[in-house]
């Protein structure tokens, strides 16, 4: 019989599984401002994790990522966000689905499977990578493509997009919680341009077409 699992290992491996299904949440979601919440808790859960590998391995750099993580993915992102909604989309009603939401899901879960197993094979547990929580990482992130393609919105685009950016945060966290705080701070700043280039994005696309929807730019293609 192997060893039970320790408390860094299961709250991680539980902290991915929730971050998951917050995951298929922003996928299910009718409402932008629901899809932001949700982003705003799966955030959130990134930050405790990173709390709970700094404690259980005494690595006090992360305590300030997880400050700086919370402060830029759980306040700012979602506030900026609701900000740019009201003069764009006051109903919040994300645009529609490349295919009908039931499909999509399975689309999703087709894929989440794919991912999961796929980095599963990779064989990277042990301590310092608990090999489930990796696995879910890369289920995440074939998900978060999903969102990113089967919806036909500018916002919850982004949201899919910057949830990619939660995935690959919650694999560097359980591969390599070690880096440097300058290299870790640096997905924090990529993340800060992908706010600003969304935020003048979704502001010049419903000055032009007084929506957030880009079903229309379909016609665009030659």
């Amino acid at each position: 019989m192997g060893a039970p699992p320790g408390v860094y290992q299961g709250a991680a491996d539980a902290l991915a599984a929730l971050m998951l299904m917050l995951e298929f949440g922003m996928l299910r979601q009718a409402l932008v401002r629901d899809q932001v919440r949700l982003y705003a808790a799966q955030s959130a859960l990134i930050s405790v994790l990173a709390v709970v590998i700094a404690a259980d391995r005494n690595l006090p750099d992360l305590y300030a990522l997880a400050a700086l993580s919370a402060a830029l993915k759980v306040v700012a992102v979602p506030l900026v966000l609701r900000r740019l909604l009201p003069a764009a989309e006051p109903a919040g009603v994300a645009g529609s689905y490349t295919l009908n939401p039931a499909s999509a899901v399975l689309v999703s879960l087709v894929l989440a499977g794919f991912g999961f197993f796929t980095f599963g094979a990779l064989h990277l547990g042990g301590p310092a990578a608990p090999a489930l929580a990796l696995a879910i990482a890369g289920a995440m992130v074939f998900v978060a493509f999903a969102l990113m393609i089967v919806r036909r919105d500018v916002a919850s685009q982004a949201i899919g997009f910057f949830s990619l950016e939660n995935a690959i945060s919650l694999a560097a966290l359980v591969l390599a919680a070690e880096m440097p705080l300058i290299l870790e701070t640096a997905f924090l700043f990529d993340l800060l341009v992908a706010v600003v280039v969304f935020g003048m994005l979704m502001r010049a696309h419903h000055g032009r077409a007084k929506s957030l929807s880009t079903a229309d730019l379909t016609r665009l293609r030659g």
